[in-house]
Formats: C-alpha cells, sequence, structure tokens
C-alpha cells in the first residue's frame, strides 16, 4: 500500500518502491509482472519531483526511479 500527498507531493511507498529496487514477490502469490505494472501504472504516473519515502532504506524520487531502478526498465 503506498499514500501520496498530493499538497506536499510525497509518496510513502511502503515496500511497494525502493531507491533503485522493488518489493519482495517471492511470497506465496506474489507476482513480479503484477508488482512492476502496477508501479508503473500508479506511481510512475505520478510528477517526477515526487519524493518517494520508502519504507526502509532510502528515500528516492520518481524521476530518479524512473531513470535508474533495473527492475522498472
Amino acid at each position: 500500500m503506498s499514500y501520496y500527498i498530493e499538497d506536499a507531493n510525497i509518496l510513502f511507498s511502503g515496500d511497494t518502491l525502493f531507491a533503485a529496487s522493488v518489493g519482495r514477490t517471492d511470497f506465496p502469490t506474489g507476482s513480479m509482472s503484477e508488482l512492476v505494472r502496477s508501479i508503473k501504472s500508479k506511481l510512475l504516473i505520478l510528477p517526477e519531483n515526487t519524493r518517494v519515502f520508502t519504507g526502509h532504506g532510502e528515500s528516492t524520487s520518481i524521476a530518479y526511479e524512473k531513470q535508474y531502478n533495473p527492475f522498472l526498465s
């Protein structure tokens, strides 16, 4: 689950999107293709300057993830 605060242009991505990575899909019913499709259709459409605070690790931005995340290319 992710939360987008439009007025502040901030996304709390939980365990869905990480800096240069994505969440785990090795659990039962997990699907890498569904996760990537969801990220591309719901998160990467946000403004590129959206600041992303992940569930673990460093923060990132939508622009950075579009350009450098190897799971989303």
